[in-house]
């Protein structure tokens, strides 16, 4: 069984700000405020969540059905 990784990098498109974040394991984080310049992150068109489009780990239930923790 694959350990589900919870932590994330989160990096801004905009402006390249990082900030590790904790993902929810019982939804999906539609949208994330830069910490820097402020722009909303969105999921892009395919992606279930911002950490999915924008984070260095994929979010729990991506994580799950892919079996695998990036």
């Amino acid at each position: 069984m694959t350990t589900v990784v919870l932590r994330s990098v989160l990096k801004c498109p905009r402006c390249g700000f990082t900030a590790e974040e904790t993902m929810p394991t019982d939804a999906c984080v539609f949208f994330h405020e830069c910490g820097n310049c402020k722009l909303l992150l969105r999921p892009e068109p395919g992606d279930c969540c911002v950490f999915c489009s924008f984070g260095s780990v994929q979010c729990p239930p991506m994580q799950e059905k892919r079996g695998c923790c990036a």
